[in-house]
């Protein structure tokens, strides 16, 4: 008998079609992977660019330098969950892809700017394409695989994702160490190019949902964030007691009011309050938040310490980081079996108290050797990677499986405000301190200096006076990160230990 292995049906063809589609599901997680690192890794390697932009000739202040920062977190935070309706309503391909446009615009933009005004402009245009981008990546790998295979490419692209920031400190200060911060902003434009291109190649453009909009509900929680983080960060120059100060936290108040009382009446709101009455979700939501507060306001600070503190270059300050990802890399296969053995209260109060010792651990590391830096972000490495699994779980839990897109967009809103909240909080603490442990001749400058580079500036001779002020000032704001998210910590595993989901 003779196997005709060349006719349409036979073994050879249906295995050339079953390696074809092996081929385009890994070429379509690869696709999906890059976007991911590339919107959420700018998050973080805009911290290694902190002491090129503070010395630069936009000559920001201390305050303008946090809004740098925080400007694009802020407003990915707030339209991650519109940025997903978009994409249910015309696409998600197609959303995706544009929102790579328009982040490669605003990329652009900011490589380009001749002001710090121009620079936030660029900066903003670039937070509203990545709130197009990541919500629409799980819909489109989803869509890009088999469902035999898409356990495994969701998993894979978690810990993608949870290695973005790491990876973002990397990547940045390989772009930076050519001597310009212009080169960071310049170098993300190809990089979004060669992500839709590979989107388009590999992916496939998926049914659409017809979803109704809440612009009511997302113009009013974009101020009530904005307002808040702007009084946050405006806070040590103006002064907490003065008035544009206390207006900001007022006007966040009423805003944050108005957007409960506006959601609770809209037929389809952006996100339903109501279900914060759920202590699961609400534990979920707060854990998630302060999980990433303390890891972004850890990279907002650990190139700066590096590079003043230790006299790295950027590219070292990059690869000093990486201790971090190691717990994650290696925990990422057993601790999703150990969190079901010891329960999820037990497993994210050891992720709690790893991450606020190790940010305690490295207040006090920072006059130390790298070796004992190293060792506590590793130690913090060991907490994220037993919270951040942990807490996505219990999320998704804590809503029902039709409402499974509403838990991935609370999930990444809840992540970039977290890292919106942990850039101003311990990024302010740190010039508060900074400038109370300047020389006294700096201190009795008026206005005092609240940069190194604009210390330097007015004693160039004081170098080790001044870095040392801000590793002092750093070691002050790590304490009271961790003091932060031990309490948080606390009330997290408090409401989580009131149920006990499956993990």
């Amino acid at each position: 008998m003779r196997v005709m292995t060349g006719e349409a049906g036979g073994p050879a063809t249906t295995t050339k079609a079953s390696a074809s589609v092996r081929r385009r599901e890994t070429l379509a997680l690869i696709a999906v992977c890059l976007c991911t690192l590339l919107v959420v890794g700018f998050v973080a390697s805009m911290n290694v660019a902190q002491p090129m932009l503070a010395a630069s000739s936009l000559h920001p202040s201390s305050a303008e330098l946090l809004w740098i920062v925080d400007a694009y977190v802020i407003v990915f935070a707030c339209l991650v969950i519109p940025g997903g309706a978009v994409g249910d309503r015309f696409g998600r391909k197609g959303t995706l892809l544009t929102g790579l446009l328009v982040l490669a615009l605003g990329a652009a933009t900011s490589a380009l700017a001749p002001t710090v005004a121009i620079m936030l402009v660029g900066r903003t245009v670039s937070g509203l394409g990545a709130a197009l981008v990541l919500p629409n990546c799980v819909g489109v790998l989803v869509h890009a695989t088999r469902e035999a295979q898409r356990l495994r490419a969701l998993g894979t692209w978690g810990i993608v994702s949870g290695l973005a920031g790491a990876l973002g400190n990397l990547g940045g200060a390989a772009l930076l160490s050519s001597g310009s911060w212009r080169t960071l902003f310049a170098g993300i434009v190809p990089l979004a190019a060669l992500c839709a291109a590979g989107i388009m190649l590999a992916t496939k453009a998926s049914p659409r949902t017809f979803r109704r909009f809440d612009p009511a509900g997302t113009v009013l929680i974009v101020a009530a964030s904005v307002a808040l983080l702007g009084g946050i960060i405006e806070g040590p120059e103006r002064g907490w007691g003065s008035p544009v100060v206390l207006g900001a936290f007022v006007l966040a108040v009423l805003l944050w009011c108005a957007w409960v009382l506006v959601e609770l009446r809209v037929t389809h709101p952006l996100l339903d309050p109501r279900l914060f009455r759920s202590p699961l979700l609400s534990s979920a939501s707060l854990g998630m938040l302060v999980t990433w507060f303390g890891s972004f306001g850890l990279f907002y600070l650990n190139s700066s310490l590096l590079q003043y503190g230790r006299g790295f270059t950027v590219i070292e300050a990059g690869l000093g980081t990486l201790p971090l990802a190691i717990p994650i890399l290696v925990g990422s296969r057993f601790l999703p079996v150990l969190a079901v053995r010891i329960g999820v209260p037990v497993t994210l109060g050891a992720g709690f108290l790893f991450i606020s010792g190790g940010l305690l651990g490295l207040s006090f590391a920072v006059h130390q050797s790298f070796l004992a830096y190293a060792l506590w972000l590793v130690v913090l490495g060991i907490g994220f990677a037993l919270a951040l699994p942990t807490l996505t779980t219990v999320l998704t839990s804590g809503l029902p499986a039709a409402q499974a897109g509403v838990a991935g967009g609370l999930q990444s809103a809840t992540r970039e405000l977290g890292s919106a909240l942990g850039i101003a909080v311990i990024g302010t603490i740190t010039v508060a301190g900074f400038a109370g442990h300047l020389p006294a001749a700096l201190q009795a400058h008026d206005p005092v200096p609240r940069t190194v580079a604009a210390a330097l500036d007015l004693d160039p001779t004081g170098y080790g006076a001044i870095t040392q002020a801000f590793v002092t000032g750093s070691g002050t704001a790590l304490q009271v990160g961790a003091g932060i998210t031990l309490l948080a910590g606390i009330i997290v595993v408090g409401l989580a230990g009131r149920h006990r989901p499956q993990v």
